[in-house]
């Protein structure tokens, strides 16, 4: 038995790390501006005093060429050697293990984001002298084989110049505006100024690193454009800063506008040490978070090796808590500390609330009460708190808000009703009946007994037997003639309220479910049953009544637009057909009664 160490050869590594190590091409730029940036951070910490502190780009057409110079810390040749030509060695670690101490975060950690060059050059110099008194400058080259020239360089003055020859394929990186906006997307928060072409690039210190007792509205809001120029402004914000168990700042926006939910990347932009690294935060932040945007910045975060996203393990989870924890405590402060602002901002907020108790079990208990509703006594509130003011276990609800003559009986009857108009209240409110062990009932799922008037039902019967209700309830069911359509003739206590169109609760939630999930087409597949309930005590029905022995063809004709009118009203029309014929049965009647009139 024996023991080697393992080999890795660059004429083979080379091309897999051009390949497909990045994500993408654009990514070298970062890679070789991060570099530059540790190469000054460090010799700002061994000579604080001494020289420039800058980052400089120069493109060079005519020659096809792309330079980053720094004022850094330089290299000897033999640093050269250790850093640059062995792959994978990361001199940010050692330097770090070396001197940090807590000192400003070293970018780099695996050693390869110099080679990342490769991706858009044919060859790459460097050009380098090291701090150290008494070095030479060494020059470096490399076509990104196998091997490499070594020897002495030009440079007069500390610090590293790297030149990329573009190859044919990435000549639009000597455009300028390319260049500029690579440097605005991954580089703007970098701790030294960057100069191109000669001119300044504007770059500031990232809101979010300061104290959130030090930053002002205005901050925030510029810190918000920044990040998002074509947005309007924000309605608030939350401000990250833990330190333990991680190391993690940010701030989390709630935007103005409401977007539909699709978990849209670019909403959160990931950064680790200052760097971008990403627009997608997907695997730090539970679905719900995802309709927020902002910014987060940890130099914790298990990152791949490319820095191009991030690999999910029991920390990235743990840290996914924390920050749920702080966006759900800022909303309870803002909740109790200023209700009105709260309330008028809730058709923003309810979908990140509604999401999260639907998504995460332990989201509910922390933030349920946040979770409010729109009553019909004009009043905003919990369903707890609904529950303690209701005459019954139950609570009533109503998919919208406008006032039909179906609410103005529930109103007069005192029975109060929730509003649920969002598409997703339908599973919202199936999680809170197993949760509170509470039924949830649509305002027109059931003929509720406190809308009946017993002292006028119609129980006389005549000389076959039968009530006055039973033959208006056959009459119009033979007009109708809807096997699947149960009908029902009752005394309601509201003379104004001429039917009621009831369909089964479990039945029709399933078909909204489906048509919220799969589309309508789906929802063809699941038919609620359906009870038309006429008011005997109505004068339309009882016109009905009277006009089935006089003129049966105009009382069925009304008996059918009572039907399609019933449905158009709770919005129960089961298709376009459905909703034309509702359409022709109105005009039909308008035509027979201007002929009565002109006969």
């Amino acid at each position: 038995m024996r023991q080697n160490q393992l080999s890795v050869h660059s004429e083979n590594i080379l091309p897999i790390i051009k390949k497909w190590l990045y994500s993408e091409r654009d990514i070298f730029l970062r890679e070789l501006v991060s570099n530059a940036t540790d190469a000054l951070t460090k010799v700002r910490l061994l000579e604080p005093e001494k020289g420039s502190f800058v980052i400089e780009l120069l493109l060079d057409k005519e020659a096809k060429t792309l330079s980053i110079i720094d004022s850094g810390i330089g290299m000897t040749e033999e640093e050269v050697e250790k850093y640059i030509a062995q792959i994978a060695f990361s001199g940010a670690e050692e330097f770090a293990a070396k001197y940090q101490k807590g000192a400003e975060p070293i970018i780099g950690h695996f050693g390869l984001g110099f080679y990342s060059s490769y991706m858009v050059a044919k060859k790459v110099e460097i050009d380098t002298l090291s701090y150290l008194p008494g070095s030479t400058p060494v020059f470096w080259s490399c076509d990104g084989g196998a091997s490499y020239t070594i020897g002495a360089g030009t440079r007069k003055e500390r610090g590293t110049r790297i030149t990329l020859h573009l190859n044919e394929e990435s000549l639009d990186y000597l455009e300028e505006h390319k260049l500029r906006s690579l440097l605005d997307r991954y580089c703007k928060f970098m701790p030294f100024p960057i100069s191109f072409q000669g001119k300044s690039i504007e770059n500031r210190e990232p809101l979010w690193l300061k104290s959130p007792a030090e930053c002002t509205e205005k901050e925030y809001l510029e810190c918000y454009r920044s990040l998002f120029p074509l947005e309007p402004d924000p309605l608030f914000w939350v401000h990250l800063n833990i330190d333990y168990p991680f190391h993690l700042k940010g701030i989390l926006f709630f935007p103005k506008e409401k977007r539909r939910f699709d978990g849209e990347e670019g909403a959160i932009k990931l950064f680790c040490n200052k760097v971008f690294v990403s627009d997608n935060c997907k695997e730090i932040l539970p679905d719900y978070l995802m309709v927020l945007r902002g910014a987060i910045d940890s130099s914790d975060l298990p990152l791949n090796v490319s820095r191009s996203y991030l690999q999910v393990d029991q920390s990235v989870k743990q840290l996914s808590t924390h920050i749920v924890k702080k966006v759900t405590d800022r909303l309870v402060q803002l909740l109790k500390t200023e209700r009105e602002s709260y309330i008028g901002n809730w058709p923003e907020i309810e979908l990140f609330v509604k999401l999260g108790i639907l998504q995460d079990p332990k989201f509910y208990e922390r933030a349920k009460e946040l979770l409010l509703w729109k009553s019909s006594d004009e009043i905003w509130t919990t369903v707890e708190d609904y529950l303690e003011r209701a005459k019954e276990k139950k609570v009533f609800y109503s998919s919208r808000e406008e006032k039909t003559p179906l609410f103005q009986v529930y109103k007069e009857k005192k029975l109060e009703i929730l509003f649920a108009a969002s598409g997703i209240d339908i599973a919202l409110i199936q999680f809170l009946e197993s949760k509170l062990s509470v039924p949830f009932q649509r305002i027109d799922g059931v003929c509720h007994e406190g809308l009946l008037d017993a002292t006028r039902e119609k129980t006389l019967l005549d000389e076959s037997g039968r009530t006055q209700a039973a033959k208006i309830a056959d009459f119009i069911r033979a007009s109708l003639d809807q096997k699947e359509l149960e009908i029902e003739a009752k005394s309601l206590a509201s003379d104004t309220l001429p039917a009621i169109l009831v369909v089964s609760e479990q039945e029709r939630r399933l078909r909204d479910y489906l048509a919220l999930t799969q589309g309508k087409e789906a929802q063809k597949n699941v038919q609620p049953k359906r009870s038309f309930i006429v008011n005997t005590n109505h004068t339309l029905v009882q016109a009905i009544e009277r006009l089935s022995t006089k003129d049966p063809d105009l009382a069925g004709s009304l008996a059918k637009s009572l039907y399609h009118l019933s449905s158009m009203s709770q919005r129960e029309t089961q298709g376009v057909e459905d909703f034309e014929e509702g359409i022709a049965q109105q005009t039909a009647i308008l035509e027979k009664l201007v002929s009565r009139l002109c006969s």
